[in-house]
């Protein structure tokens, strides 16, 4: 609850802060242009990786395939979409790291890769199973 709300308020400070520092470097007129030219195309660019991960899901669902990647692929381009439209350079930074197929490919491999040792652990988990008799003592 701690983490949520100091993330809450940390985050647009912390935008604010690299707002007026770039626009001390650069001017109020281009840093405020750069961020509405960074999120249009940053949107553009989420639509475009959209359409081509689900014309892949598509084809791996006509292929009888499971499109657990597509899927990811989906939610990742749909967060970055959200961070490009939020004003901010560290938003915008997060999500076009996350709009690039490149990049993406090796985010959705660290999880599935963490994910995967997570569920290996709890696989190894040896159990032996056994049945209680219990045995009066008139049958003794």
């Amino acid at each position: 609850m701690n983490t949520f709300f100091l993330i809450l308020i940390g985050l647009p400070a912390l935008e604010i802060f690299i707002m007026i520092k770039i626009g001390e470097q650069i001017g109020a007129f281009n840093t405020i242009s750069l961020i509405f030219l960074t999120a249009i195309i940053g949107i553009y660019y989420a639509r475009i990786q959209g359409i081509q991960t689900l014309r892949s899901g598509i084809i791996n669902i006509y292929q009888n395939k499971a499109p657990v990647f597509e899927l990811m692929s989906g939610a990742s381009i749909a967060c970055a979409a959200l961070f490009l439209i939020i004003p901010g350079f560290l938003t915008d930074s997060v999500g076009f790291i996350l709009l690039f197929p490149f990049s993406r490919k090796i985010l959705l491999r660290i999880i599935f890769r963490k994910r995967k040792k997570t569920n290996e652990t709890r696989h190894n988990i040896k159990t032996i199973d056994g049945e209680i008799i219990n045995k009066d003592k008139d049958e003794l």
